[in-house]
């Protein structure tokens, strides 16, 4: 279960007892005439402070703004090569940088879920793992993780950025299609965060086949339901938990839970849900 950090307000300071109604202050404790001045410089002071802090805040909320655009342009740009060139269009996608789906950095989630010890041990897979932020996170002794990833380009930054981490021993990034990919082993955890999203929608059966295929009977599908909306067309196209549903119950999977995810980054906010997947254990059958 995810916790939820609340920043309590801050308190404000007490008010000096002469500044009361109810206590006049004595001769003694009425501030002086250079006390008084020295009042008002403070008072100005804070005045200054508090239009510094609005004209930065409107400056975040002006580059927010942009950022949010750029971001929608971007994923117009992305949507238009794709239908250009649906056999190279994710290639062509990293050679010209438009990979708004690509954060830069770890999912924080991954980080809360790889540090509470809750994520299982052995073997991961991520597919469509981009540049690999979410692999090298979770990867350690006790969990080899495999990055697989269809473009080049990705693997090829994959590796520049990470080939010598300290935890190298323990990931690996492969060139290689989820759906025609046979691995000689299988795996313990898959996390699926943004190539769901990405894949056709008549393709998502097909997906959650492979993805029974993969994982060993007793392991875990760990999803980031992403972009929960009501947009039209894509990738990423619109998902909602009963599209999950639709595709792995008849694969046996069923939910553990379904968490709003509170750590979902920018205009992910409140359009991604945790989703954590497993197939009941099958009763022996007695001799």
């Amino acid at each position: 279960m995810l916790r939820t950090f609340r920043f309590s307000r801050a308190i404000p300071p007490a008010r000096p007892l002469w500044l009361s109604n109810s206590i006049a202050p004595s001769s003694s404790e009425r501030p002086s005439v250079r006390q008084a001045s020295g009042a008002r410089i403070h008072t100005a002071g804070l005045r200054m402070e508090k239009k510094n802090f609005e004209d930065e805040a409107g400056d975040r909320s002006i580059k927010k703004s942009s950022g949010a655009a750029r971001f929608k342009a971007d994923v117009n740009s992305m949507q238009r090569l794709l239908s250009s060139d649906s056999s190279g269009g994710w290639e062509k996608c990293w050679e010209l940088g438009l990979t708004p789906w690509d954060l830069g950095r770890v999912t924080p989630v991954i980080t809360h879920l790889h540090q509470a010890g809750v994520l299982p041990k052995g073997r991961a897979l991520v597919p469509g793992c981009g540049t690999g932020y979410d692999v090298v996170a979770m990867a350690c002794s006790e969990r080899y993780v495999v990055g697989l990833e269809i473009s080049d380009k990705a693997i090829e930054k994959a590796n520049e950025l990470f080939s010598a981490m300290p935890n190298a021993n323990y990931f690996k990034f492969l060139k290689a299609d989820f759906f025609n990919w046979n691995p000689s082993e299988k795996f313990d955890l898959i996390f699926d965060y943004t190539f769901f999203c990405a894949i056709e929608p008549e393709m998502r059966p097909e997906w959650a086949q492979k993805t029974s295929e993969l994982l060993k009977p007793d392991g875990e599908l760990l999803t980031l339901i992403f972009p929960i909306d009501d947009h039209v067309g894509g990738p990423p196209y619109k998902v909602s938990v009963s599209d999950y549903e639709e595709v792995l119950h008849p694969m046996g999977f069923k939910a553990v839970s379904i968490v709003d995810n509170e750590m979902a980054v920018g205009p992910r906010k409140g359009r991604e849900k945790l989703g954590r997947w497993k197939r009941p254990a099958r009763p022996s059958s007695s001799l």
